[in-house]
């Protein structure tokens, strides 16, 4: 399982324009769900998200989590985040799980983010999703739960 991470200083995201989920200060996650991913992938990543300290203290160090500061989670799934462009210029996406095994594994770091106290957004899975960000810092942090990078 694959995640980006933004720092952000408001996101939201719409579908068929109608805003879905939005976030104020917080982070905005785009996920990916890989074949072979289990609940032990969705456990790492609700768990490195919700404990990234990527939030300035009173001296501008980034010391503090998301819970620290108060936000909230914007939580997007992106198959494209498993996109194989290694060969030619058209990505494959044979990686990406299929919704029967995504979505579960989706909505359990939903859960798991919620389960840790913070207030949890979504997109819509398999929707095509208008998602606007103010990356606050540029703060972009990227999670694997099979650490390949």
């Amino acid at each position: 399982m694959r995640a980006v991470v933004q720092r952000v200083s408001g996101a939201s995201v719409e579908v068929d324009g109608r805003i879905v989920g939005k976030v104020g200060e917080g982070l905005l996650v785009l996920v990916g769900v890989e074949e072979g991913d289990t609940a032990a992938d969705a456990d790492y990543i609700a768990e490195k998200t919700a404990g990234l300290r990527i939030f300035n203290d009173l001296d501008g160090k980034m010391n503090l989590s998301v819970a620290d500061v108060g936000g909230g989670v914007l939580l997007i799934s992106q198959f494209t985040l498993h996109g194989d462009s290694r060969r030619g210029r058209r990505p494959s996406f044979t990686a990406a799980a299929r919704p029967e095994t995504a979505i579960p594994l989706y909505e359990g770091v939903a859960g798991r983010l919620r389960a840790a106290g913070l207030p949890v957004s979504t997109g819509e899975f398999g929707a095509h999703m208008q998602v606007a960000l103010v990356n606050n810092g540029p703060v972009t942090i990227l999670l694997d739960s099979k650490k390949l990078f």
